[in-house]
């Protein structure tokens, strides 16, 4: 018999990100309507609402609009709109304004608002609360359940007090069981939790393999004299030669600014860092000479999904959804996928509220695929569905030029007979001595920082004495498969220093796992070349605790 005692509710959501928030208060709006007493919880593994949340971020008040009419007049944090666009290709000294005129009306920003997306999720959270939705934050969903007929039951949250070497510690507390006539997955980008439903219903089989990015980002308090409230500027070029990505940069509220570069992880040079191309790209002129003077005060790092419309997978199974990020529908030109996630979550919970109140439970939402299908997401999404993979194929120069030709194409109503295939980020490596090496400049500690320093910033933290979230299947492909012949990659893509080759000196190479040092980004569980790290969650509560990302 199980240790764990249960928890029944009508619809459990796994994760408060934008997506699981307005789920969790549209399902309680629908409720209402309905007239139907309907139970609902959000499961956080961050120690609260908004502490592992961390984007750009530009946002579309779209589905915002949708979800609360009145939220204008509500004390929301988004209260700097857009004034300014402007998009930068750099060479290493220059920069050259690419006129926003050549772009198609939606890529403009007219109506957006930049905002730390982790306060707008604090802020839903409260409407969450008001509506009745339970949140229980510092809770890590670690375990999928199932019924006896394969239909999802709801999870299980992780046990707290396990040692390093499994055992249970005096603190020891078993995981708490959450069952649910529902359960949606709002994980943000490669869910762990996700990633097991996709492969378990093979929601994929008729949806291309999801790819991915992965997003750095600091905050800096700059000179007031410069500071510009709703300036956005985004840049593509320098300092990136063998890769594809681009930085920006947003004048925010407080006299901040928010910036960062994200990297495509479909690179093939093992040699290369994501975070280093970051610090580097910060020195440029143009990106200096706002940030001299200034000062950062905090830094991050996550994956992004990048496959768009060919990537959405089925998004309903038995039991529940995929929301959000953990299905994937970031609008890649537009560099945002708040608005569709937001959106996403409202579809699955209109469906689940109504099959509730017909005295449904535990089987498919057909009616949220349905929904997603002609919805303005999907319409969205399929407009852009071939800028990436002509870039990733036909270089930034060509490929640029051919996506802003394809998008105005189909805005105009030429729907182009094709879309482009994409490929597993995975499966992009040279060998180490195939690729050139890349010498990056050392920090100078005032305008670029290196990783340990970035990571006290992010104010991350993990119980120590626990078992490692960062799993190896095979723990002899580190050394003798990534090392011997890729020079072991996950030491450069690890925004936070986690992965380590020691005792090469001695002869006796290993992989050190500094997990502590882990902010939850995902790139090692994307990037590794054979698949070997599968990343789990932590005691609830431990990683990045990030104030206004």
């Amino acid at each position: 018999m199980s240790e764990r005692e249960s928890m029944p509710y009508d619809l459990v959501i796994v994760g408060g990100g934008p997506a699981g928030l307005s789920a969790a208060i549209r399902a309680k709006q629908e409720a209402q309507r309905l007239g139907v007493e309907l139970s609902v919880c959000i499961l956080e593994k961050g120690s609260e609402i908004g502490a592992h949340i961390l984007s750009g971020a530009v946002v579309d008040p779209k589905a915002l609009d949708e979800l609360l009419p009145e939220w204008r007049t509500m004390d929301s944090p988004l209260t700097v709109p857009v004034t300014e666009n402007h998009h930068w290709v750099l060479t290493e000294t220059k920069k050259y304004d690419f006129p926003h005129a050549l772009l198609p009306p939606f890529m403009q920003n007219k109506g957006c608002y930049t905002v730390s997306l982790g306060n707008l999720c604090r802020w839903l959270a409260t409407q969450a609360e008001a509506h009745g939705v339970e949140i229980f934050p510092g809770f890590a969903a670690a375990e999928v359940l199932f019924n006896d007929d394969g239909s999802v039951k709801g999870v299980a949250t992780g046990d707290m007090g396990i040692a390093k070497d499994g055992t249970k510690k005096d603190s020891w507390t078993p995981g708490l069981e959450i069952h649910a006539k529902y359960t949606f997955f709002a994980e943000g980008a490669r869910g762990h939790l996700s990633k097991q439903i996709i492969n378990r219903f093979d929601l994929r089989k008729d949806a291309q393999p999801q790819i991915y990015g992965i997003g750095l980002k600091e905050l800096w308090d700059i000179d007031p004299a410069k500071h510009v409230p709703g300036r956005v500027i985004h840049s593509q070029g320098w300092p990136l030669s063998d890769a594809n990505g681009g930085g920006f940069l947003y004048h925010q509220a407080n006299g901040q600014v928010a910036l960062g570069f994200s990297v495509w992880l479909n690179y093939d040079n093992p040699h290369l860092s994501p975070f280093e191309e970051f610090q580097r790209w910060k020195t440029h002129p143009a990106i200096r000479e706002i940030l001299q003077g200034g000062r950062r005060v905090s830094y991050g790092a996550r994956a992004i999904n990048d496959g768009g419309w060919q990537a959405v997978p089925q998004l309903s199974f038995p039991g529940g959804a995929l929301i959000g990020c953990s299905a994937g529908f970031l609008n890649v030109p537009r560099l945002k996928g708040s608005h569709t996630a937001m959106k996403t979550g409202m579809m699955a919970a209109e469906c689940a509220v109504a099959a509730i109140a017909a005295q449904r439970s535990g089987d498919r939402l057909a009616e949220y695929d349905a929904a997603y299908k002609k919805s303005w997401v999907h319409d969205e999404l399929k407009m852009v569905r071939n800028v990436l993979p002509a870039v990733e194929k036909f270089g930034t120069t060509i490929g640029t030029a051919m996506g802003g030709i394809m998008m105005w194409m189909e805005y105009l109503g030429y729907e182009l007979p094709f879309t482009f295939k994409l490929t597993p980020d995975n499966t992009h490596m040279r060998k180490k001595d195939e690729a050139p090496k890349i010498v990056y400049p050392k920090p100078d500690g005032v305008i670029s920082f290196d990783r340990l320093s970035s990571v006290f910033l992010s104010n991350t933290n993990h119980e120590e004495d626990q078992p490692c979230h960062l799993t190896l299947k095979d723990p002899s492909v580190p050394v003798e498969v990534n090392y011997a012949l890729y020079d072991e990659p996950a030491q450069r893509y690890c925004p936070a220093g986690v992965y380590e080759i020691v005792g090469v000196e001695e002869n006796a190479p290993r992989l050190q796992i500094n997990a502590q040092n882990c902010v939850h980004c995902k790139t090692c569980d994307i990037k590794d070349m054979t698949q070997n790290i599968n990343w789990v969650v932590p005691e609830g509560g431990g990683g990045p605790n990030y104030p206004n990302m």
